[in-house]
C-alpha cells in the first residue's frame, strides 16, 4: 500500500523517548508499529462488543 500522507501529533518527549527506545530494540520502524496500533484500533472499534452482538442477535431472530 502506498503511503501518501503523514499525520503530526504532540506528545511527551518522555513518551517519544521511551516509544523509539522498544522500537529500535525490536528492530522495527516506530511509523510501521504505529501503523499497526491504528488497524487494531479500528478492528477493535468494529468489532461489536458481547451486549451489542447479543442486541443484534436478539434484534435479528424477531
Amino acid at each position: 500500500m502506498a503511503k501518501e500522507v503523514q499525520m503530526s501529533i504532540k506528545m511527551e518527549p518522555e513518551l517519544r523517548d521511551q516509544f523509539m527506545a522498544v522500537a529500535s530494540g525490536r528492530h522495527r520502524p516506530a511509523a510501521q508499529i504505529i501503523r499497526d496500533l491504528m488497524r487494531l484500533y479500528i478492528a477493535y472499534r468494529e468489532t461489536p462488543n458481547a451486549l451489542t452482538a447479543e442486541t443484534i442477535l436478539k434484534g435479528k431472530q424477531r
